[in-house]
């Protein structure tokens, strides 16, 4: 689990691919001090697994899944990641509650700036719509962020300085492809909204009665 707020930006020093996937070999320093092998880090808000360390890189294998689903396929020698390691049960949570699975990866429109922040616009694929709301949680390429405005295939996000020079989001060019992670708990009101209407279990009218 994460929390989507950054730890550092890495970069990519080797990609190895393979018949089943690729290697990923991340430059990086803070979440390096004390990560082991078999832990978990977040790359780009993609959930991976340590292969290999050193002080200053990690490695961490792609399945052919995680290539076809997230942004990493795109990913070249130099590019700038997010990084982020597994939150531990003493962690604040200061972002929201992430898992690292991607639901789909949207596309970098612009940024503009907005007082001593920016705004930046995403565009997203039509199947992620529905769980999406203006206030409501967003990861992309792993930040945590806020939806200050949401259309009918695109969000804005208004983002501080600190997440502006601590994450990649400065380096994105217009069309760049995020990975993009909607809010979990989203997800488990739809599937117990599914699953109530076919046995009378959890429905709009019973949620009504219980005042929300």
């Amino acid at each position: 689990m994460f929390t989507g707020i950054v730890e550092e930006v890495g970069l990519i020093r080797r990609i190895t691919h393979s018949a089943n996937g690729a290697r990923l070999m991340v430059a990086a320093h803070s979440v390096t001090q004390d990560a082991q092998l078999g832990d978990s880090i977040a790359v780009n808000g993609v959930c991976l697994t340590v292969v290999e360390k050193s002080a200053d890189s990690f490695a961490a294998d792609l399945s052919a899944e995680t290539l076809k689903r997230t942004s990493l396929k795109q990913a070249v020698v130099g590019t700038r990641v997010n990084l982020e390691r597994a939150l531990l049960p003493t962690t604040r949570l200061g972002g929201h509650i992430m898992q690292g699975h991607v639901d789909g990866t949207g596309h970098f429109i612009f940024a503009q700036p907005l007082g001593e922040g920016w705004t930046v616009c995403i565009g997203f694929p039509s199947e992620l719509a529905r769980y999406l709301v203006e206030k409501g949680s967003i990861a992309v390429d792993g930040i945590s962020l806020t939806i200050a405005a949401l259309g009918e295939n695109w969000f804005e996000i208004a983002v501080i300085p600190h997440t502006w020079q601590m994450t990649n989001l400065s380096s994105l060019l217009s069309g760049a492809a995020v990975n993009l992670e909607v809010d979990i708990i989203a997800k488990y009101v739809e599937r117990m909204m599914q699953v109530g209407k076919s046995n009378a279990g959890l429905t709009l009218e019973r949620l009504g009665e219980l005042g929300y």
